[in-house]
C-alpha cells in the first residue's frame, strides 16, 4: 500500500515559488541575481495598518477566533463590498480565510465531485488548477491569446461549456499578464453565463485596485445581478494594502456556501490570525488615499519595462491595463542559440538559460498555461528593473 496519497500525482509544486526559492538560493551563494518573480510589492505595509495591529497585540487580542472572521472584519468587508463594488453582503455571507489561496481552495473543496468541471482562461494564476485538481475536480483551460489582449472571448466561454461544468473562475486585472476586462467586455462573459444557470462564478479580484489610467474595474455580480445568487467574490489585503505576509484573504457569497467552507476550515486551519484580522480591519476602514500614490509609482515602473522590454530583439511586450506585471511573448527568440550554447526551443529553457547567463530570474509562460512568454513582476526597485531589462535585452541580442 502506498504511504503518499495518489491526489499528489495530479498536481506540481507551484513555479513561481519555485523560481523565487531559486533566486533567493543563487543570491544566497553569492551570485548576483535580480529576482523578477515574486508577486509581492516591494512598499512596506502603511504605518496606520501596523499601528493597528500593535495595538490589538497590547489590548491582548491574541486568543482564537471565530473560525472564519472577527465580526468587525466581515462588517468592515461588507462595507468595502458596497463602497467599491455596490454589492450588498451581510457578514453571515463573508467568509474570511488565511489567504486568498485558501478562501479559493475552501470553495472548490466544499463543492467539487469526481467529474465536475472548472473553466480557467489561460492565461492563468499557476495554482488555479492544481487547486481544481486537489478537490477532486477537472480543469478545463481556455486559451487567450495575446490577439485578444490575453482576454476570453464570449465564444470561447460558451464553446468551454458543459453540462459538466460547475464553476467558471475569472481573475481582472490578471495574474500573470495584467490585462483587465472592460465593463462591455466582462458584460459579453455574464451575458453567457446567464445562458448557464448551473454554472457558478469564482472571480478573484485580488489586484483590483491596482489598475492604470482610465481603466475602471468591475467585478461579474456587479456588471450583472442576475449572477449575485451564484457569485463568489474573492479578494483579500495582499496586494494593494503591502499585507503579503499578513496572509489575510476574504469571499462574499450565498450564506450555504459560506457555512460549507466554513466547515472546511473548522477542521484544517480553523481562524486567521488574530492579529492581521484587526491589522485587515484598519486596512479597508481606514485612509486609502496611499493606493493611488503607489499605483502612480506600479505605473511608471510598468511603462519603462514595457518600453525596455520591447526594444529587445525578438521580443513582443503588450502593455497591461494592471496588476505589477507583464507577459512578453518570446516568439522571435524560439529557434535561436544563447551565448552559452542553449537552444532555446520553448519559453522554459528561455528562462533557464536567462537565468544562468544572465542572472535574471523570470516565471516562463508554460507555468501559466500559454506560451511561449514569461512573466515579469515589475514589483520592484527601478534600478533593479532596469538592469535586468537590459540583461534581458542584451541576452536577446545574442542569440543567433
Amino acid at each position: 500500500m502506498p504511504f503518499l496519497s495518489a491526489t499528489l500525482d495530479r498536481v506540481k509544486p507551484s513555479p513561481t515559488i519555485a523560481v523565487s526559492n531559486m533566486a533567493r538560493e543563487l543570491k544566497a551563494a553569492g551570485k548576483d541575481v535580480i529576482g523578477l518573480g515574486a508577486g509581492e510589492p516591494d512598499f512596506d505595509t502603511p504605518d496606520n495598518i501596523k499601528q493597528a495591529a500593535k495595538a490589538a497585540i497590547d489590548a491582548g487580542k491574541t486568543k482564537y477566533t471565530a473560525v472564519d472572521g472577527i465580526p468587525e472584519l466581515k462588517e468592515a468587508i461588507c462595507a468595502k463590498l458596497k463602497r467599491d463594488n455596490g454589492l450588498e453582503y451581510t457578514p453571515a455571507q463573508v467568509s474570511v480565510g488565511t489567504g486568498g489561496k485558501q478562501i479559493l481552495y475552501n470553495a472548490l473543496v466544499a463543492t467539487m465531485n469526481p467529474g465536475d468541471e472548472v473553466i480557467i482562461p489561460a492565461p492563468y494564476w499557476v495554482s488555479y488548477p492544481d487547486m481544481v485538481l486537489l478537490a477532486g475536480g477537472e480543469p478545463v483551460i481556455a486559451e487567450a491569446s495575446i490577439q485578444t489582449g490575453f482576454k476570453l472571448t464570449a465564444d470561447q466561454l460558451e464553446a468551454a461549456i458543459t453540462p459538466k461544468t460547475k464553476w467558471f473562475i475569472f481573475n481582472s486585472p490578471s495574474n500573470p499578464t495584467g490585462a483587465g476586462y472592460t465593463r462591455a467586455e466582462l458584460k459579453e462573459l455574464t451575458d453567457v453565463l446567464m445562458r448557464h444557470p448551473h454554472v457558478w462564478v469564482m472571480t478573484d479580484d485580488m489586484y483590483e485596485h491596482l489598475t492604470y489610467g482610465d481603466f475602471e474595474f468591475c467585478t461579474p455580480a456587479q456588471v450583472e445581478p442576475g449572477l449575485y445568487d451564484r457569485t463568489l467574490t474573492c479578494n483579500g489585503v495582499s496586494k494593494a494594502y503591502a499585507m503579503t505576509g499578513w496572509r489575510i484573504g476574504y469571499a462574499a457569497g450565498p450564506e450555504k456556501l459560506i457555512a460549507a467552507m466554513r466547515k472546511i476550515q473548522s477542521q484544517s486551519t480553523s481562524n486567521p490570525c488574530s492579529i492581521s484580522q484587526w491589522a485587515a480591519v484598519e486596512a479597508l476602514n481606514g485612509p486609502q488615499d496611499f493606493i493611488a500614490e503607489n499605483n502612480k509609482v506600479f505605473q511608471r515602473r510598468r511603462d519603462m519595462v514595457v518600453e525596455m522590454l520591447n526594444a529587445a530583439e525578438g521580443i513582443s511586450c503588450p502593455v497591461p491595463e494592471g496588476a505589477f506585471y507583464v507577459y512578453p511573448s518570446v516568439a522571435g527568440c524560439i529557434g535561436k542559440t544563447s551565448a552559452g550554447g542553449v537552444k532555446i526551443d520553448n519559453d522554459e529553457t528561455f528562462a533557464k538559460a536567462l537565468l544562468e547567463e544572465k542572472g535574471v530570474a523570470v516565471v516562463f509562460g508554460a507555468a501559466f498555461g500559454l506560451s511561449p512568454n514569461f512573466r515579469v513582476s515589475y514589483a520592484t526597485s527601478d534600478d533593479a528593473l532596469k538592469e535586468a531589462c537590459t540583461r534581458i535585452r542584451d541576452f536577446c541580442a545574442t542569440l543567433t
